[in-house]
């Protein structure tokens, strides 16, 4: 009875400092803090974003010996530190506020404390940012954390890059193309880099601005309005239709540490080589035509056979809405208005009198292209020229592209002493990529960086070292600003001193996407 009292007593004992032991341990829970992080859900790039952290003291009892930590994501350039005004600080990530400011936190009180940065990363980015308070309540020995996250995600950078690259590239011959950057940013930004990788099969050739490493530039300093391009020649081979990938990226060093900004590919097909049998237009085996051009068509016949052909007759019938038939001429031909046809015989061409093994011919003929036709919708699209050439039982078919045609107007007017360009693009016959407009700034003459409309800003691009503005209009298809509303731009200038041209002749570029050519078009000067 005596041993078992003992164990009853010791047994109490042991409870008791179980209770104690949970009691100081356990009897406050962390929920009773509330922490919270507060700021913007979207930030432009290197835009100042402010965080701000609040806390509140749900509970009955003093926390003490608080410490709060916030930790910007990566790549942030921080601001004034919490409580003081002043400049940016470096690329620290953490900031933390001790007791000394902090003090104790009293039931029922709250605070709120700000954190400033700018957030550097490409776009659509998450960045998330950190808080965490840790604190003793009052007669416990154990401290206690409170954490919260926040995200802000990178919307829309407002920098221009972009490939100036040919769609289609013939395997083994030098070619050039660039990379155009622009900044519409109202800060200026330091240490940006360019990078390229550039398919297999590629061989550099050369740059400008030169490196040695032959796959990145540095741009030191982008300020607003600002802009410039790396031009690159090389070779490129691969096999016929085979699609060659270039891929490059935008970005930002911070401490030795690429951050990318943009990144952009762009592809080109291995082009197959072109030519044509028994044809040449403007002594050309691969001609394609421009709308008003003059053709000269010269029609090659040769016999590859074993037998000799006499007394024959050589038939060519044209079909294509651009070809104007009151202009055809031909020496020895005789044209047939009914089927848009041309006949040649044996009388008038010495070769269709006789025509030995291996021995070859010609006809020809010359006829204008219209400069100007109609196309009903953009589905009425693809101009081309077609003609059959019809000797003995043979038959052959050829087509010839014809470009589409790009129109550049250009206008501007002043009003108080500041000038508004506008340019406004047409397309024609053919879908166009990468349409571009080009022209040069005059010295003394400046752009003040507003632009419009909201969503040109991002296509436009200035190159300060040669002065030339580019408008990337993008993509046109056929029969854009003939049969609906032409796309346009507008952009002020200001004078800074005694000018002739207010600003230089617009020229109109873009990759004929049926033809597979560049085509222009050009606007004038417009004087002060």
């Amino acid at each position: 009875m005596k041993k078992f009292l003992i164990i009853i007593i010791i047994l109490g004992i042991a409870l008791s400092v179980a209770g104690f032991w949970y009691w100081q341990r356990n009897p406050y829970s962390k929920e009773i803090l509330k922490l919270e992080i507060l700021g913007s859900e979207t930030a432009g790039i290197s835009e100042e974003v402010e965080y701000a952290v609040k806390y509140k003291n749900n509970g009955n009892v003093r926390l003490e010996e608080p410490r709060l930590i916030f930790e910007f994501p990566e790549h942030t350039l921080l601001l004034a530190s919490p409580g003081e005004a002043g400049g940016e600080e470096g690329f620290s990530r953490r900031q933390e506020i001790g007791p000394e400011e902090l003090g104790d936190i009293y039931p029922g009180e709250e605070k709120t404390f700000k954190f400033k940065g700018r957030l550097f990363g490409k776009e659509g980015e998450l960045k998330t940012v950190k808080a965490w308070l840790n604190y003793q309540p009052k007669n416990l020995q154990a401290r206690y954390e409170s954490s919260t996250t926040f995200t802000t995600k990178i919307q829309s950078i407002p920098l221009t890059f972009d490939f100036d690259l040919p769609s289609r590239i013939e395997s083994g011959r030098e070619f050039d193309f660039s990379l155009n950057y622009y900044s519409s940013l109202d800060e200026s930004l330091f240490d940006l880099g360019i990078k390229v990788e550039y398919p297999s099969g590629f061989e550099f050739i050369k740059s400008k601005p030169s490196v040695l490493e032959k796959t990145e530039w540095e741009i030191p300093i982008l300020n607003k309005a600002e802009g410039g391009r790396v031009e690159i020649r090389g070779k490129l081979f691969g096999e016929l239709g085979e699609n060659k990938i270039f891929r490059a990226e935008l970005g930002i060093w911070f401490e030795d540490n690429f951050v990318l900004l943009k990144q952009i590919t762009k592809g080109a097909e291995i082009a197959e080589p072109r030519f044509s049998i028994f044809q040449t237009i403007n002594s050309q085996n691969q001609y394609i035509a421009f709308p008003g051009d003059l053709l000269h068509y010269e029609i090659y016949f040769r016999n590859i056979g074993e037998e000799v052909f006499r007394d024959l007759f050589l038939v060519i019938k044209l079909n294509g809405k651009a070809f104007d038939f009151e202009t055809i001429k031909s020496e020895t031909g005789q044209f047939n208005q009914g089927d848009n046809s041309i006949i040649w015989d044996w009388r008038e061409v010495p070769k269709l009198g006789f025509l030995g093994q291996g021995e070859e011919g010609k006809v020809e003929f010359w006829l204008n292209l219209r400069d100007d036709w109609q196309i009903a919708s953009s589905q009425e699209k693809n101009a081309i020229l077609k003609n059959t050439v019809l000797i003995s039982q043979a038959k052959e078919e050829f087509e010839t592209k014809v470009n589409s045609k790009l129109i550049i107007k250009q206008e501007g007017f002043s009003e108080d002493g500041i000038y508004t360009i506008t340019w406004q693009a047409k397309n024609y016959f053919n879908d166009v990529k990468n349409v571009k407009i080009r022209t040069v700034l005059p010295q003394n003459v400046q752009l003040t960086g507003k632009i419009s409309p909201e969503q040109e800003k991002s296509k436009f691009a200035f190159d300060s070292q040669s002065r030339e503005i580019i408008w990337m209009v993008g993509d046109m298809e056929a029969g854009t600003g003939i049969l609906n509303e032409a796309p346009n731009i507008s952009f002020q200038l200001v004078l800074t001193g005694e000018v002739v041209d207010i600003i230089g002749e617009a020229i109109i570029t873009g990759e004929d996407q049926w033809t597979e050519m560049f085509i222009e078009g050009k606007a004038d000067s417009i004087k002060h």
